[in-house]
């Protein structure tokens, strides 16, 4: 079962259909399976808006939500227990599960679905559904109001008007609960600790593969069924390589390893980012534009708090980057004019962060009536500036290029300021070249 209380399942979905139109029908399937190849298939992943609102973990299976339906405002159709299939694959909730384990008011069958949905439907004036996610289920969804049309002689009224779903869902995701923030938070923990088992493990002669290998082992021990993404574990010349994915390079003495990798945890993403030498010690240009970066975030996190605006933190990033850059003869020119024109993007190309929950780049509007979205409490966030200079930078002296450098954290703002869930991993030059020699002392 999950980390978040039953009770706030059933919360959920009385806020989402608190703001539905009356006598209407808000309609969401759940995650197909995918196949990998032939006959084999991906690890289960369930849809997060569906889980959001369910905590149910199955596919083959149909949220319904009808305020103000006598029988029950919550329906779920979903796979009947089969004690053969079970046997193969697992075993179900049935509809009685759906009821008991899971809140639904009334409960049916997924083969039923076209006998039982059409008739739910009917007589509603507003479906609110996402067209365009699932394209199967979007057919199914027609034929069904289809079939409705097709009666209305007989007096049957389809829906007036489909209304986007995920415009009322994706603002309430936005706005993570005490039990949203606690997973979140432990997560992190995981990951944290699979940093610096990687840290530790790190030596020339190695692959990046090995270092990937150790953080999986991490996540998994922590209680995590898969990483939150892709893990990019990119060394030397690879860490200018954005989302870099081969993880299969040699690890070098003098190169630096950046690792962009983290877990999830009940549907729940951390994102972490930690870059470190190889050998256990940065050398000058390394220290330099790794101490730049790292200075950067601490800007960051100081313009985190309620009634800030989400860009105010990339904008600090942007200053005290381009900063220095000119500092470092990286840049040349007046830090306003280069900030105005853009020239950091050569080295730092990307934004600051991204909002974070149950997806890793999780929903939410950015902006409002065209401006920046206003802070406030609940929300949570990744904060990840970086420096990138390729090794054909041939506007750099030799000695800066191959450096690739990015320092990823997830703050939740909090009614003060920002809470940074993954301090757990080392981030300052002196702390990470002490945690690698203590490692490389203890093999010794």
């Amino acid at each position: 079962m999950t980390r978040i209380p039953k009770a706030e399942f059933a919360r959920r979905r009385k806020a989402l259909m608190a703001q539905m139109e009356a006598n209407s029908i808000a309609i969401l399937p759940a995650a197909p399976v995918h196949i990998r190849n032939r006959d084999v298939e991906h690890v289960y992943r369930q849809d997060s808006d569906f889980q959001y609102l369910s905590g149910f973990p199955e596919p083959e299976a149909v949220l319904v939500l009808i305020p103000g339906r006598e029988h029950g405002e919550y329906v779920l159709f979903c796979r009947e227990r089969d004690p053969e299939r079970e046997l193969w694959d697992g075993l179900r909730a049935g509809q009685d599960g759906a009821i008991r384990e899971y809140g639904a008011d009334d409960a049916f069958p997924i083969g039923d679905i076209d006998d039982i949905l059409p008739g739910l439907i009917e007589g509603r004036s507003r479906v609110y559904y996402s067209i365009g996610t699932n394209t199967e289920f979007d057919q199914h969804l027609m034929e069904w109001v289809n079939t409705i049309r097709s009666k209305a002689r007989q007096g049957a009224q389809p829906p007036n008007e489909f209304v986007a779903l995920d415009h009322l869902l994706h603002d309430m995701r936005l706005y993570k609960s005490a039990a949203e923030v606690k997973v979140m938070r432990e997560a992190s923990e995981v990951s944290a600790r699979a940093h610096v088992r990687a840290m530790q493990a790190a030596r020339a002669g190695l692959h990046e593969y090995s270092l990937e290998a150790e953080l999986e082992y991490e996540f998994r021990k922590g209680g995590a069924k898969m990483p939150a993404y892709g893990s990019i574990v990119a060394a030397g010349k690879n860490a200018c390589i954005l989302h870099y994915r081969e993880n299969d390079a040699p690890l070098k003495d003098g190169d630096l390893v950046l690792i962009d990798a983290a877990c999830e945890l009940d549907c729940y993403a951390s994102d972490i980012t930690r870059t470190f030498p190889v050998s256990g010690r940065f050398s000058p240009e390394q220290k330099a534009i790794y101490e730049l970066v790292l200075k950067s975030q601490e800007a960051a996190f100081l313009e985190i708090a309620p009634g800030k605006h989400w860009n105010e933190a990339h904008e600090a990033t942007v200053r005290v980057i381009t900063a220095g850059l000119v500092e470092l003869g990286l840049l040349k020119g007046e830090v306003d004019e280069l900030i105005a024109s853009e020239a950091y993007k050569a080295f730092y190309m990307h934004r600051a962060g991204h909002w974070l929950g149950m997806d890793v780049h999780d929903v939410g509007d950015y902006k409002v009536g065209g401006e920046w979205r206003v802070l406030e409490a609940g929300m949570a966030m990744t904060v990840e500036p970086g420096i990138y200079i390729g090794v054909d930078n041939q506007d750099v002296a030799k000695k800066w290029r191959g450096i690739g450098v990015r320092i990823e954290d997830d703050v939740v703002v909090t009614k003060t300021g920002c809470e940074i869930l993954t301090g757990g991993v080392p981030k300052s030059v002196d702390e990470i070249e002490a945690l690698m020699a203590a490692a490389r002392s203890q093999a010794a």
